[in-house]
């Protein structure tokens, strides 16, 4: 398996996102980084330089609810590195309300985020791909994508699990090329989209949380849940108890 060199993240100035800079920075990858906060990727950038003089690192802004420009950032990094060798369609929002209780906006600007933003990176990620007959598209998915979910987290489970069939789809599309598909489906991972659930047993740091999701990047699994322990067999049991069960989490 060839090394992926030139990784493109979105949401990057925090979270998962940032981290997953830091990691592969550190295995001397070459980053182009875009979320709406240019102020932390310029520190961020910083940061990496100063850890790595060997990389490279390019910055821009991005909202990913700017589908024309997605499409425009993605192919301006794909020039200032010569190609893009992989795509980490992270950025996304964890807002939710009870479905008709009054929270539709919340709930839509999910959907939007998690779904319709990430259909357009994945686009923008494949035409690429496609072009140059090689890469590696990874989507952030989640665990609550393996079962529809309560309360506030009906949408963002929802959304989750659309942006895993669209994965599995376009890995469908793929089978037999060189362009390789990745979902990872995080667990409990503290960052500041999972701030509502740092304090929930099973929660992992960060640090630890990214370095299961790397390893499972850099590996090209098909499809990973992260940090393997609990969250393999956690999974299997969340997706086959009864719904009851299943009304209590949230």
């Amino acid at each position: 398996m060839s090394v992926r060199k030139r990784i493109l993240i979105t949401g990057a100035s925090s979270g998962l996102g940032e981290q997953m800079a830091r990691d592969f920075a550190a295995k001397g990858r070459d980053l182009a980084l875009c979320a709406r906060r240019t102020d932390r990727l310029d520190l961020l950038r910083e940061e990496l330089l100063a850890a790595h003089p060997g990389i490279k690192v390019a910055v821009r802004a991005l909202d990913v609810n700017d589908h024309a420009r997605v499409f425009e950032v993605f192919q301006a990094f794909r020039d200032d590195f010569g190609g893009l060798d992989r795509v980490v369609v992270n950025a996304g929002v964890g807002k939710g309300r009870p479905i008709g209780t009054g929270g539709f906006e919340a709930n839509v600007q999910t959907a939007q985020t998690n779904f319709v933003a990430a259909l357009a990176q994945c686009e923008a990620a494949l035409e690429i791909f496609r072009f140059q007959q090689a890469g590696h598209l990874v989507v952030v998915s989640s665990m609550t994508a393996v079962r529809g979910l309560p309360r506030n987290l009906t949408t963002y489970a929802a959304s989750k699990a659309g942006i895993s069939a669209l994965a599995e789809g376009i890995r469908a599309d793929l089978v037999g090329t060189p362009i390789k598909v990745s979902t990872i489906l995080p667990g409990y991972i503290a960052s500041e989209l999972s701030s509502r659930s740092a304090d929930m047993p099973l929660t992992v740091s960060t640090e630890k949380g990214v370095r299961a999701m790397v390893k499972a990047i850099e590996a090209e699994r098909a499809e990973a849940k992260v940090p393997g322990w609990p969250w393999i067999p956690l999974g299997f049991v969340i997706r086959h108890v009864p719904l009851r069960f299943v009304a209590k989490m949230g």
